[in-house]
C-alpha cells in the first residue's frame, strides 16, 4: 500500500508517505504560506521516495476542524491530485490526528484533543486507543472552554493541542497536556491506512472539509 497524506488545517503544513507501513514525513510551521508551500512539499517527498503520483493507491488529508483557509487549501490540493491520476480520497479528522500523535509520542491511550478555534472557543474531541489507533468516544464539537467535559468512562486523560492554552478555563481535567503541538500528516497517514484497508474511501468529488461551526449554525437555524 502506498498512501500520500497532507495537512494544512492549522499553522503547520505537512505531507507524509505511508509505504507499506513505513512512514516518512515533511513538516513545517508555515502560517499563511500553505498555498505556496504545499505542492513543493508533495513533489519533494515523492522524489525522496522515488515514486510518482500514479504509483499511489490513495490520498488522505486532514479534513478539519481547523482554520477555514487552511482546510480549503488541503481539500483543493487533494482533489486536484486525485482527479489527475484517478485516486480515491480518505478524509481524516485533525483532532484524531492529534490524538494519534499523543499515543505515538507520549504513550497516551486516552486523549482530549483541542484546537484553538478563535472567538473564545475550541474545537475538541475525545479519543481512546484500540489496536494501536485512536478512535472517537464522543462527537467532535466546537465550544467555549468551560463546556469541554471529560467523558465519564475514565478519569485518566491527556490533553493535546493549542486549545489547551485555555486549560485554566476548561471544565475538563487532564493528568497533563501538550499545548505547542499541531496535527501531523504522518498520523493522518497511519489512520488513513486503516480506513483504506476497510474500504472507507471516497471519490475525489466527495472530499469535503469539516467546519464544525457550520454544524452549530445549522442546528440553531433548525430550532
Amino acid at each position: 500500500m502506498k498512501l500520500l497524506a497532507l495537512d494544512t488545517a492549522t499553522e503547520a503544513c505537512s505531507v507524509a508517505l505511508n509505504l507499506d507501513g513505513e512512514v516518512i514525513e515533511r513538516f513545517e510551521l508555515t502560517p499563511r504560506r500553505h498555498s505556496r508551500d504545499l505542492l513543493p512539499m508533495v513533489e519533494a517527498i515523492l522524489a525522496q521516495a522515488g515514486i510518482s503520483l500514479k504509483q499511489l493507491d490513495a490520498l488522505a488529508f486532514g479534513r478539519g476542524p481547523g482554520a477555514f483557509t487552511g482546510l480549503r487549501v488541503a481539500t483543493a490540493m487533494v482533489q486536484g491530485l486525485a482527479f489527475a491520476v484517478d485516486l480515491p480520497v480518505i478524509p481524516i479528522s485533525t483532532l484524531a490526528a492529534l490524538a494519534q500523535q499523543g499515543l505515538r509520542e507520549y504513550q497516551a491511550s486516552r486523549v482530549l484533543s483541542a484546537i484553538d478555534a478563535r472567538m473564545g472557543e475550541v474545537y475538541w474531541g475525545a479519543f481512546s486507543e484500540s489496536d494501536g489507533l485512536m478512535v472517537p468516544v464522543v462527537s467532535e464539537m466546537v465550544a467555549a472552554p468551560e463546556n469541554v467535559i471529560v467523558p465519564s468512562i475514565d478519569k485518566h486523560w491527556f490533553g493535546m493541542g493549542t486549545g489547551w492554552a485555555f486549560r485554566d478555563r476548561m471544565s475538563a481535567t487532564v493528568m497533563d497536556c501538550q499545548v505547542e503541538v499541531w496535527p501531523h500528516a504522518k498520523d493522518i497517514a497511519l489512520l488513513a491506512a486503516a480506513d483504506f484497508k476497510q474500504g472507507r474511501v471516497l471519490p475525489a468529488e466527495q472530499a469535503m472539509p469539516v467546519y464544525l461551526r457550520d454544524k452549530v449554525a445549522l442546528k440553531k437555524s433548525e430550532r
